[in-house]
């Protein structure tokens, strides 16, 4: 019975340490998501504050 115990005990802290080693690597994915966003998101701005300029240029 305790070596029944021992085994399960060793299957969940295997299973356990894949299961961190998984949710580093999403909190990475989205740390990294996060900032190609926040790029996106600021070259989205320069475009439209450029046609913006561009359009009063025009109507001048």
């Amino acid at each position: 019975m305790k070596e029944k115990l021992e085994a399960r005990v060793n299957e969940l802290k295997a299973e356990l340490e894949t299961g961190r080693k998984i949710m580093d690597e999403i909190e990475m994915k989205r740390a990294n998501l996060g900032q190609t966003i926040i790029r996106i998101s600021g070259a989205i701005q320069v475009l439209e504050e450029l046609m913006s300029s561009d359009s009063e240029k025009d109507e001048a």
